[in-house]
């Protein structure tokens, strides 16, 4: 399927996450922040179908590692997650390069269903 990149600061979701995803059969990397997730992408070259990345981390948070990566690879769909009203609103306008916001907390079935959407979008 899809090889995907999370970056999750939260271990008990980003646990939660890979589980619901590997279940459809992607390849996953896990990474539990921004600073991470971005040194990943550079040593792959981009080689990802999706990005899935929390908003608020400590370190580089989501927004910062959307605009490098939209930068870098604009190929490469990106879906932020958040819990936080503002930090959603602050995503929307990073339009250009993030494909949704997914609103926490969220079920099996809806990050399911916001990964195959992206994914879909992609091709």
């Amino acid at each position: 399927m899809a090889k995907i990149l999370i970056a999750e600061d939260d271990d008990a979701l980003r646990e939660f996450v890979v589980r619901a995803l590997c279940g459809d059969g992607h390849d996953l990397t896990e990474t539990a922040d921004g600073t991470t997730a971005l040194d990943t992408l550079k040593q792959s070259n981009g080689e990802f179908d999706l990005l899935l990345t929390d908003v608020k981390m400590p370190g580089m948070d989501g927004i910062a590692l959307a605009l490098a990566t939209g930068r870098a690879h604009p190929d490469i769909p990106i879906m932020l997650m958040t819990g936080f009203a503002d930090q959603r609103e602050r995503a929307h306008k990073l339009d250009a390069f993030v494909h949704d916001v997914i609103a926490k907390p969220f079920s099996v079935e809806q990050i399911k269903d916001a990964v195959r959407d992206a994914l879909v979008q992609r091709h």
